[in-house]
């Protein structure tokens, strides 16, 4: 969301929307002269002076560029404008962020404006719009969970012009992805693609409504495929340099073939508008969450019970890996799907039923799509080796989880493990119990290589490049035949990381 500013005063009637807060721009032309007679009286080949291209080649470069016009035309009538009207809503940042979040001011889903903050007791129906796109003739439109889930009315606006009221058929939170559905027939209809086929540097297109300006096209390239971003694991984000702005949330954005490909979601911003960055949900994800809320009315979510991360270059040496790629297991639920499957912290899961995992963030979508009570085939990298790993999957079930206290220092005598710059202490069973730990050793200080790479007091040793080290004796051994670079797995609060120590 963003602030959105108000209309000026005096401002033309046709700016003025009692759903949209008007965007007052001035707009000034530079004209750009030349003295082409000046240009001329050089002879050609003088000093400064520049070849004038030839009209062919003229011809040429204008022809190597896409022409976006005919897609517009085509699919551009099955674009709609989603208006809401929601009851006012306390503001607390983007979703799944903390406002101590150093990505807090970045991350920011957008589409659904919000007034100036102020005393809520009188506090007027929030008004706002966003995208969507016309998926069946009959009515269904896709669009983004953050423009309609609080809404208490919704109107869809066509590009002809015509007005339906909206109901929500289903909002899921943990993709953004939501349908609507209107009472009418015959409508146009989009084409979806294949978002596996995609490639960075592909030209794409966005249409919506930016600042409530419907059916508005920009344009631009694919930057990245399978982006996973702080507050959304289980969505392999599309980056495009496409220029979207608030009011373009839930819109399509196309491939040159005229399929789309993805649902605008967010943007990077320290503005709150366009940077150059933005996030589509890949369209698989969503048709995937859209066939399950109009059957069902709600996502069902397979999962294993493991917590996991990306694998840097660091990490993978220290690993053995021959580049970095794959899911690497920071953590296994007890008793979970995993657990039972023998995974252990320190496996790296490089592929589920033969499809390879290239990036953290495609696990988690992978095992989501899976049917509860199917099994997933893993090829897992163990001790310098590729192994095989038969995994049920299990319902995830929606659930708020309690962040877990760690263990405070206290006046216990220290042992410093030198080469990796820790000053650690063994914890008492009461630290331990509190903690809920399996790991025996605590941080009291940080130095060297591990304060350059993020390690903080209070956090909780558990093992080195795959192996548990439970006495301080162990962490010193450790650290005297580790190489240039060590895989530090920690237990911090509630979650468990490896951190990835560059020794000098």
């Amino acid at each position: 969301m963003s602030v959105s500013p108000r209309p000026a005063a005096g401002a033309p009637a046709v700016f003025r929307s009692p759903l949209w807060p008007v965007l007052c721009v001035s707009i000034v032309l530079a004209a750009c002269s030349r003295d082409l007679s000046a240009q001329g009286s050089h002879p050609q080949g003088a000093s400064g002076s520049q070849p004038v291209p030839s009209v062919p080649a003229v011809e040429s470069a204008v022809r190597a560029l896409p022409d976006f016009s005919p897609l517009v035309e085509k699919y551009g009538p099955a674009v709609v404008n989603v208006e809401v009207v929601e009851k006012p809503q306390p503001s607390n940042g983007p979703q799944g962020l903390s406002p101590n979040d150093p990505f807090y001011d970045f991350f920011k889903r957008f589409g659904i404006p919000t007034p100036d903050q102020g005393p809520r007791g009188n506090a007027p129906p929030v008004r706002g719009a966003g995208s969507g796109f016309i998926v069946s003739p009959d009515g269904y439109i896709l669009t983004n969970t953050h423009v309609v889930g609080n809404a208490d009315e919704v109107t869809v606006r066509l590009t002809d012009r015509r007005e339906f009221p909206a109901k929500v058929v289903g909002a899921d939170e943990r993709t953004d992805v939501a349908v609507i559905k209107i009472n009418a027939n015959n409508l146009p209809t989009v084409r979806l693609g294949d978002p596996s086929k995609i490639k960075p540097g592909q030209w794409v297109l966005a249409i919506g409504s930016p600042f409530g300006f419907e059916n508005s096209a920009t344009a631009g390239i694919i930057s990245a495929t399978a982006r996973s971003l702080p507050s959304d694991n289980y969505v392999p984000f599309i980056q495009t340099d496409v220029a979207v702005n608030p009011g373009n949330s839930g819109g399509p954005l196309f491939n040159l073939a005229g399929e789309v490909i993805g649902i605008n979601s967010q943007i990077f911003s320290r503005t709150g508008g366009y940077m150059g960055v933005s996030f589509a949900i890949p369209i698989d994800v969503a048709r995937n969450v859209e066939d399950q809320l109009i059957k069902s009315g709600k996502v069902v979510r397979g999962r294993i019970g493991v917590t996991i991360q990306d694998v840097n270059a660091q990490l993978a040496e220290s690993f053995g890996l021959d580049r970095p790629r794959g899911a690497l297991v920071s953590s296994v639920e007890k008793d979970g799907p995993a657990a039972a499957a023998g995974l252990q912290p320190g496996d790296v899961i490089l592929a589920v039923n033969g499809k390879s995992i290239e990036r953290y963030g495609e696990l988690s979508g992978t095992i989501a799509a899976m049917k509860p009570g199917s099994e997933a085939a893993l090829d897992v990298w163990r001790s310098g080796r590729r192994q095989s790993v038969n995994v049920k999957v299990t319902e995830l079930k929606e659930q708020q989880q309690e962040a877990k206290a760690g263990g405070r220092p206290s006046n216990h005598a220290t042992d410093q493990a030198s080469q990796f710059g820790l000053s650690v202490r063994p914890l008492d069973p009461q630290e331990k119990e509190q903690a809920e730990t399996q790991g025996n050793l605590v941080v009291e200080e940080v130095t060297g290589p591990a304060a350059a790479a993020g390690v903080q007091p209070g956090d909780i040793i558990l093992g080195v490049n795959g192996k548990r080290v439970k006495t301080v004796k162990e962490l010193q051994e450790e650290a005297k035949t580790s190489g240039k670079n060590v895989a530090l797995l920690i237990q911090r609060e509630d979650a468990q990381i490896f951190v990835p120590l560059r020794i000098q």
